[in-house]
């Protein structure tokens, strides 16, 4: 070889991690002769597999302690040559002997040998330095995450109210006559005069003084002149009025229909008004809206019902506390986020609608998660690649399945990683160009297996308790029990981001046959003292005004065999196949062998396995259906 394909040679190996290229293990310094005979032992370089020897000793290159080459097991005389292949440029294959394109010998690829063999990518302490590698733990801690945006002080839509008249008129007299005013249901706005209302005053009173006698016809023109008045916003007070005094009234007085400011004021004293025309607009600050916009990336951190505080520019010694209400259910296409409203109480009146706000939204989805370094993760955009450090300063590529990111700049790991391993969080680049070529090697090879070039421990080998297929063999995917969640599937097992249930596996065959459904079965405030509070239809919190959320069914899990009726589970301490009880963990007691409804809080009943409080309600159906000494079995509960 001559000596500057040499030196060229060196430092193409020192730059890319000192050549660990490549691919199955070389068993004879002479390429081209025959394999050494049975029973004599070569020693060869880790780092450097063309350098071999029939002595112990160092490697001349890089000064590393050679090792023995060990045959395969049960291997006996010579073994086949496949192919050649170049050690150093990935894909050059040969059928005969010879020098590669850069002048190296060609190396032989027995048979039996794959590009599994190599196993980690195995770095001398000197170069790991050289390279700037560092390390991470892998560690287990809440998946948790605070939302930090601005929002607006809005006012509460449904707390506003427009003053307008249904007759055209003119403006008598204003008590109220400036914006800003605070006014009470009741209190009187304005006098108005019309010549229709007049007209129907007068009409009423002539229906009134007609006859003593009953007649059918009088009544008749009684109750629509009545109507009339009425149709026209004329309050029963002022038809009492009317009728007391019997003298119809120049001007009619107009109150106001809520509590609240005069947030605009359209009218004067004289002006004339059309019918329709806003004369007061009043909306009650005792409640407000808060809306932020949110980015769709953090959108699984926000929940109906969750906390939210906001602080302000001119109070910084103060937060108030508030509730999410309402996620919009649209994205911006040009800044890519969505509407989040928060309800807040404003007592004081502090929060003054139009004011900017500062938001801040904690979430925990859940409380113990495996998390990874963002920085030790490599994006390719088909999957997510991580080195797990191995001892010996060897370096694993493993792929990963990433959810959503927590705080400190951590990401869930859904699977491929477990906690307390080591991570590479610097200088992992040169260790995934060797990954590459070694993918693209197998690739050349054998064509369907780079999936597991590098995987010495597979994701899949790691979880424990994670069915990836049924007893058939189909494989798996997992759904939301959650009948208006069916249309999500996830390739993991964990919780429902929607409702929190916990995912249940099914075959693609039993997904067919589930389609989305559900139902609301009642609203409730998102304050949790008022958690009492039910209504099956939207609206306001009676306790505190707060816009209610709902509350949707709980289904029986998809894959839970069907219930036996409680003739045919045998009285012992033995548990039916499945049981069922109350969401709530205030009503643990409630059990029973089939699905149904809560008889204490009417919501639908859910396996046992589902539920934190599970164990607590198979101990009351033990409870229930042990058989005394008498002989004699207890009844269940209703």
């Amino acid at each position: 070889m001559k000596p500057f394909k040499i030196i060229g040679l060196l430092v193409l190996v020192a730059a890319v991690g000192a050549g660990a290229f490549f691919v199955g293990r070389l068993t004879g310094h002479d390429h081209s002769a025959a394999p050494p005979a049975q029973g004599k032992t070569l020693y060869t370089c880790g780092m450097h597999p063309q350098v071999i020897q029939d002595h112990p000793g160092n490697c001349p290159i890089c000064g590393m302690k050679l090792t023995p080459i060990r045959r395969q097991p049960g291997a006996t005389g010579e073994r086949k040559i496949k192919y050649y292949k170049s050690p150093m440029i990935a894909g050059e294959i040969r059928q005969q002997p010879g020098k590669d394109s850069m002048g190296m010998d060609m190396v032989p690829v027995y048979e039996g040998e794959t590009a599994t063999d190599l196993g980690p990518i195995a770095i001398d302490p000197v170069t790991i330095q050289d390279m700037g590698v560092r390390t991470g733990v892998v560690t287990r801690g809440p998946l948790r995450r605070t939302i930090r945006t601005v929002g607006v002080v809005n006012l509460d839509e449904s707390a506003v109210a427009d003053v307008t008249t249904k007759f055209k008129g003119w403006a008598e007299k204003l008590y109220v006559d400036t914006t800003g005013q605070l006014v009470m249901r009741g209190d009187p706005l304005l006098e108005i005069y019309s010549p229709d209302l007049y007209s129907a005053q007068t009409e009423y009173l002539l229906a009134l003084s007609s006859s003593a006698t009953p007649d059918a016809s009088l009544e008749a023109l009684r109750t629509s002149a009545r109507l009339k008045l009425k149709f026209w916003d004329i309050s029963d007070e002022q038809i009492a009025e009317l009728e007391k005094s019997r003298t119809p009234r120049k001007t009619l007085r107009l109150n106001a229909p809520r509590d609240g400011f005069v947030m605009e004021k359209s009218v004067v004293e004289g002006q004339m008004v059309d019918a329709g025309m806003k004369l007061y607009r009043i909306a009650d600050l005792g409640l407000v809206w808060v809306q932020s916009e949110i980015y769709e990336q953090d959108l699984p951190f926000i929940k109906l019902g969750q906390e939210a505080t906001v602080s302000l520019s001119y109070l910084p010694d103060r937060k108030f506390r508030g509730r999410v209400t309402y996620i919009y259910p649209t994205v911006d296409e040009k800044t890519r986020t969505a509407k989040v409203r928060m309800e807040f109480h404003n007592p004081g009146y502090f929060l003054k609608p139009g004011m900017f706000a500062s938001v801040e939204i904690t979430s925990e989805l859940a409380p113990s998660v495996v998390l990874v370094p963002d920085t030790a993760v490599l994006r390719s955009g088909e999957r997510n690649t991580v080195f797990v450090a191995l001892d010996g300063g060897k370096f694993a590529p493993r792929a990963v399945t990433l959810g959503p990111r927590a705080e400190g700049n951590f990401y869930e790991v859904l699977t491929g990683l477990e906690a307390g391993e080591r991570v590479v969080t610097s200088g992992q680049f040169m260790l995934d160009s060797e990954s590459q070529l070694r993918e693209a090697i197998q690739k050349m090879m054998e064509p369907g297996a780079a999936a597991t070039v590098g995987r010495a421990n597979p994701p899949s080998a790691r979880l424990t308790n994670v069915p990836t297929a049924t007893n058939e063999g189909q494989p798996v995917v997992y759904i939301c029990p959650m009948p208006a969640h069916v249309s999500i599937q996830y390739d993991h097992p964990g919780k429902c981001p929607i409702c929190g249930m916990t995912l249940v596996p099914v075959t693609p065959g039993e997904l067919q046959h589930l389609r989305p459904g559900g139902r609301v079965l009642y609203y409730t405030c998102p304050m949790p003292e008022h958690a009492d509070v039910r209504s099956d239809k939207p609206g306001k919190c009676p306790k505190c005004g707060m816009t209610l959320i709902p509350v949707m069914e709980t289904p029986q899990s998809p894959t839970e065999p069907a219930a036996q009726p409680a003739a045919a589970v045998e009285q012992t301490n033995a548990l039916p196949p499945v049981l069922y009880t109350c969401p709530m963990a205030s009503d643990a007691d409630v059990v029973s062998d089939k699905p149904g409804q809560c008889p204490k809080c009417g919501m639908g009943l859910v396996p046992t396995s589902t539920v934190k409080h599970g164990k607590i309600a198979e101990e009351v159906w033990r409870k229930q259906h042990t058989a005394p000494a008498d002989g004699t079995t207890s009844q269940p509960q209703p």
